[in-house]
């Protein structure tokens, strides 16, 4: 009875493991065949583009004037009229200040009256001692009576040119009183007011600005003048943009007109200066702005993809590529500037190659895809109307 059970027991569990075997050979069948089924997985891509573009270096300085003039009197005096509007524009030769000029106008009147008296004293001089020449040469006068008289008419003469001097330093003086405007520019508020004392040369009146041309120094470290700007010269009328503070829908245009004759040795950069027509009174001198130099020696035509579908493998900087037969490849990558929400391609791509969209984040190498190519026109419209702004 017991070698029966046993030869039953194994009987049936041999018979188990051929079902089992059975059961296994069509799932593995079945799943193979659904994984056939299965489509390659749409995935966005970009054509990477190459379109004109400068790379820009971007400067802070503030705008300066290239005349600034603090008005002080030339005479001292008490201030009598100030006749001009705080803060307008000026012209050259205008009317400011009006100094009292009654003690001035006194001094040269006394003056002219002593140069006059000078002026007959002189001819009398003049007269006596060409008479005593006549007599000294017939010997009806001594010589030495002569010689006094001729000295005399001398001496006169001396008087005469020291008075007229102190009548042209009157007459100046008497001109000082009325403070024009030596330049045309903006002119600030004024410092002094009617019926104060002012002294010639310390006491400031106001100060007055030209604005019809700005300035903006700024310095460039030679590392990148080098490789950027070495064929710029003051004369090449380089173009410049000025963006003031807070205002950086509008820029302003300009050129550089002078570049420093050496490199500072302690900063290890180079003086530049641009300068800002002015007509429209837009600028003024003292504000903030941000220059931008556009590259002018690199190529223009730039490679150019999304930033967001470049990836970091440790110290590689990657994309993925959808090549011609539908399949995902890794491509290492070297980047420049990023404009907006571009990235500049320096090595690694070629034109109109396919790249896919959002990285490596849903697909690996060697996995086939089905690329959808996305527009991204607009976003390189952002960029060609940055550079013309």
């Amino acid at each position: 009875m017991s070698y029966r059970l046993v030869s039953t027991a194994l009987i049936a569990a041999t018979l188990a493991g051929c079902y089992a075997q059975a059961d296994s050979s069509q799932g593995s069948s079945s799943q193979g065949n659904s994984a056939q089924a299965v489509a390659p997985m749409a995935t966005d891509v970009v054509a990477v583009h190459q379109i004109s573009y400068q790379q820009p270096f971007l400067y802070t300085t503030r705008l300066e004037t290239p005349q600034n003039v603090e008005l002080r009197p030339r005479v001292n005096g008490v201030m009598d009229k100030v006749v001009f509007t705080e803060g307008s524009s000026v012209q050259a030769g205008d009317l400011l200040f009006q100094i009292d000029d009654k003690p001035f106008l006194a001094e040269m009147q006394r003056l002219e009256s002593e140069y006059q008296a000078a002026r007959v004293a002189l001819t009398q001089a003049q007269s006596e001692a060409e008479r005593a020449k006549r007599l000294s040469s017939t010997k009806a006068m001594p010589i030495e009576q002569a010689e006094q008289r001729m000295y005399l008419a001398t001496q006169r003469q001396a008087e005469l040119s020291s008075v007229k001097a102190q009548l042209e330093t009157a007459k100046l003086n008497l001109s000082y009183t009325q403070i024009k405007a030596p330049i045309s520019g903006r002119i600030s508020s004024a410092y002094v007011t009617e019926g104060n004392y002012v002294q010639a040369g310390s006491t400031i009146l106001t100060s007055l600005v030209s604005t019809d041309v700005l300035q903006a120094y700024f310095d460039v470290d030679e590392r990148t003048w080098n490789a950027h700007f070495a064929n710029v010269t003051a004369d090449s009328h380089t173009p410049v943009d000025a963006v003031l503070n807070g205002d950086t829908s509008h820029s302003y245009p300009g050129v550089v007109d002078f570049i420093d004759n050496q490199v500072n040795s302690a900063t290890g950069t180079l003086r530049i200066r641009a300068r800002f027509d002015n007509a429209e009174q837009a600028l003024r001198p003292g504000s903030f702005v941000r220059i931008r130099l556009n590259d002018t020696q690199a190529d223009a035509l730039k490679l150019m993809v999304p930033d967001k579908s470049i990836g970091t493998d440790l110290a590689n900087r990657f994309v993925y590529v959808v090549n011609s037969d539908g399949v995902i490849e890794y491509r290492q990558v070297e980047l420049g500037d990023r404009v907006g929400s571009l990235r500049i391609v320096t090595k690694g791509l070629k034109p109109d190659e396919l790249v896919v969209l959002n990285g490596p984040a849903k697909v690996q190498p060697g996995m086939p895809v089905t690329p959808q190519v996305v527009d991204i026109d607009s976003q390189l419209e952002q960029v060609v109307a940055k550079q013309v702004q």
